[in-house]
């Protein structure tokens, strides 16, 4: 054990912070410690993944059934995260029953069915499944166990001469690391362990080959100091040998990153979603971080990136490797992009044979052959998911991937054996690819945790998706009235949402509504004037980088023009129809482009009014200007097909939450119909006296709520309406006077 690790007091550290706070600890029992040891180690992604590690505690409590003390085994339970996971969070076990499934094991070839045993063994009434990690972390013989994967233990873990760097490090920083060679995380791994501090009482932790890191401690603190101890004095380790490679890392530079990288990204983002979303869509996320730059501009990034990641958490994510798009910038974005056309099929195909290769009579079916990470020199790094936290992360995962890679080639030193360390039976010695002197998991490694049974099922627990999960919605008006309906419906249904609006603050406050329904990654607020192309552009240029293209646009600003005499000025009719027509054509014309460029089927809805049908005294340029837009949802849904969708509702007058109707107008239009009011009366109520008396005129008698409107919308816009283009949908309450004929 490390002299500080089971100090009280402030660790000194190099690169890491000891978060640990013994007044924020103060009278918290064991299990909550835990958690709040698994969350300050989440805490850091240079500690470890998204997701990813796991930790637990071996604990004494009551016996629910006997009332007798006994061991329970509390570990993070399947698909948890230790940043944010809870007390309710951990899978919980008696520990006694776990260890005595050793005699029930018959070895790694039947492994598997040892997990079937896990629900057996469950303390009290836990819901929470038990992880595959279970058995790593019950038959270690500690109190406290992490398991973690920092780049700096994986770069160790994934160096061709891993383990003797491991011995060098032990005598240089005072640690007894154990290395153990490669091996699948399951039963079999747990019983190496076991028998690994076994053979080397007053080990301080474990070095798994192509994997990670194992430490423990008797007490929870004990176990957080020496977990972040050993972390930080690997990472120095590794910073001193990857000093002394400098420039020449990863072969040294072969291109430059381009001053205007990130208007390039923008421009293909789209382009790359639409082609890897051809059986899913994917969310996408760009990323020049310094660390990507130097890898996807180096000479060794081709051959290092199709040899693959090595730790498990990390392929799961990015797949077995990314798409590297060897594109020389001198030769223009066109050429770029049918780089990426041509490349992707071979991609698909490689993939494809991949699967073939390894796959066994009860392996699932092939999930998408699509990459999820794309590497462009000069450029950068596109990551997709299935959401926008998900394309972030597997981002994420990748640079953590670049930095093992880094690490492992900077401990390169000298000739290195035939058989690398991670190589841990003769049926693999042949298997283990080396470049740089880092080993990457081998294909049939990689296979066999990729579409393992047990993954399989962690798939299979994760909630169904919603109607519009995976698109992405623009909309346009969405700081008030039927707009602020439409982003929170969609919203509600998965999309992820652009709030799009002249009034900025509006926007800002109806995305902190949607965050709170789906989550702080799933909307942003821009400004637009849609008069203005410039502006438009702008807020699409937003979207993408937000979120990688568009799938949904919907437009629900228009103006009514107003007067104290009821006289409107030529200026004002011009501004009317340049609002209400001219612009929604603008932002059809504009958009149209990318949704073009991005190649896959989306949606416009456009907003018209049952005053497109119905002439009225006092109207008339507003009325006009809708009569024109029905039309031009036609017009355009000949001219985007057959793509994209163009549609359009009708609704009669919305009043509520419209900003169309500022409390002058209400009240003159109070006036106007002789409606009884009181001057003491506030916006609302007075709206709510105007909309009764339009409801009254419709054979429903139902006031247009603008949630009915956006459920209209998001039929059209959305799954159940594939057939559907050049069409406007009433939405009025059943307005006779607007009956077409």
């Amino acid at each position: 054990m490390s002299p500080v690790a089971g100090s009280r007091k402030k660790l000194s550290l190099k690169y890491l912070e000891d978060r640990w706070n013994d007044s924020e600890v103060s009278g918290m029992d064991e299990p909550e410690l835990l958690r709040y040891r698994s969350n300050l180690l989440g805490s850091d992604l240079r500690i470890t993944n998204f997701g990813g590690g796991n930790t637990s505690s071996k604990i004494h409590q009551a016996d629910p059934l006997d009332g007798s003390t006994k061991p329970v085994l509390w570990v993070k339970g399947s698909g948890g995260d230790l940043g944010s996971i809870k007390r309710s969070g951990f899978a919980t076990l008696y520990l006694d029953k776990l260890l005595a499934l050793e005699s029930l094991y018959r070895g790694a070839e039947f492994e598997d069915e040892m997990v079937d045993y896990y629900p057996l063994c469950t303390f009290g009434i836990n819901p929470v499944a038990a992880s595959i990690d279970t058995p790593l972390h019950g038959f270690l013989p500690f109190a406290h166990v992490d398991h973690l994967h920092p780049d700096c233990a994986i770069a160790l873990a994934a160096a061709a001469n891993g383990r003797e760097k491991m011995e060098q490090f032990n005598r240089e920083y005072g640690h007894k690391l154990v290395w153990l060679p490669w091996q699948r995380p399951g039963f079999e791994l747990g019983m190496m362990l076991k028998r690994a501090v076994g053979e080397n009482p007053g080990c301080d932790g474990v070095i798994l080959g192509g994997h990670g890191l194992f430490t423990w401690g008797d007490t929870q603190r004990e176990c957080y100091a020496n977990t972040i101890s050993i972390i930080d004095d690997l990472t120095d380790f590794i910073e001193k040998h990857v000093a002394k490679k400098g420039n020449a890392i990863f072969g040294g530079q072969k291109r430059k990153a381009l001053d205007d990288r990130r208007e390039l990204a923008l421009e293909v983002l789209p382009f790359v979603r639409g082609r890897v979303s051809q059986q899913r869509r994917l969310i996408g996320t760009y990323s020049d971080l310094p660390e990507v730059l130097e890898f996807v501009n180096s000479v060794d990034a081709p051959k290092l990136a199709y040899l693959g990641t090595s730790c498990p958490d990390h392929f799961i994510r990015t797949k077995i490797r990314p798409f590297y798009v060897d594109w020389d910038p001198a030769s223009g974005v066109e050429a770029l992009k049918k780089q990426i056309e041509d490349g992707l099929g071979k991609y698909r195909k490689d993939y494809a044979d991949y699967y073939a290769s390894h796959r066994g009579e009860l392996s699932p079916a092939m999930r998408d052959a699509n990459p999820t990470v794309v590497l462009i020199p000069g450029v950068g790094m596109l990551s997709f998911g299935k959401n926008k936290p998900e394309s972030r992360i597997t981002g994420e995962f990748y640079v953590n991937a670049i930095h093992v890679m880094k690490g492992a080639a900077g401990l390169e030193e000298g000739k290195v054996s035939d058989v690398v360390p991670q190589c841990g039976s003769a049926a693999l010695a042949n298997v283990f690819k080396v470049e740089d002197n880092y080993v990457a998991l081998p294909p049939s490694e990689a296979f066999r945790i990729e579409y393992w049974k047990l993954e399989e099922a962690k798939i299979r627990r994760q909630p169904p998706e919603k109607e519009l999960s995976r698109q992405i919605a623009l909309v346009v008006g969405g700081a008030s009235g039927i707009g602020r309906e439409v982003v929170l419906l969609a919203a509600e249904r998965g999309a992820h949402v652009v709030i799009a609006d002249r009034d900025l603050a509006g926007s800002e406050r109806v995305a902190e509504e949607v965050k709170a329904i789906a989550g702080k990654e799933a909307a942003i607020a821009v400004s637009v004037d849609i008069r203005k192309r410039d502006a438009i552009r702008a807020a699409v240029r937003e979207t993408v980088a937000t979120f990688g293209g568009l799938d949904i646009l919907v437009n629900t600003a228009a103006i009514f023009p107003s007067s104290p005499d009821g006289v409107i000025t030529e200026a004002q009719w011009a501004l009317t129809l340049e609002i209400n027509v001219t612009a929604n054509y603008l932002l059809v014309d504009e958009i149209g482009r990318l949704l073009r460029e991005q190649g896959l089927a989306a949606s416009v809805v456009l907003t018209s009014s049952a005053n497109a049908v119905v002439a009225k005294k006092g109207s008339e340029a507003y009325d006009v200007s809708k009569a024109a837009l029905s039309h031009l949802v036609r017009e355009l849904a000949v001219s985007q097909a057959p793509l994209v969708r163009v549609n359009g509702i009708s609704p009669a007058t919305v009043v509520k939450g419209s900003t169309m109707f500022p409390r002058d107008r209400v009240v003159a239009s109070l006036k106007k119909y002789e409606i009884p009011f009181e001057a003491g009366q506030s916006d609302d109520e007075l709206r709510n006296l105007l909309a009764k008396f339009y409801a009254k005129r419709t054979l429903t008698h139902q006031p247009i709520d603008p949630r009915i409107c956006a459920e209209a919308i998001l039929f059209l816009a959305g799954t159940k309406a594939p057939c559907t283009t050049g069409h406007l949908i009433p939405v009025d309450g059943g307005l006779a006077d607007a009956f077409l004929r």
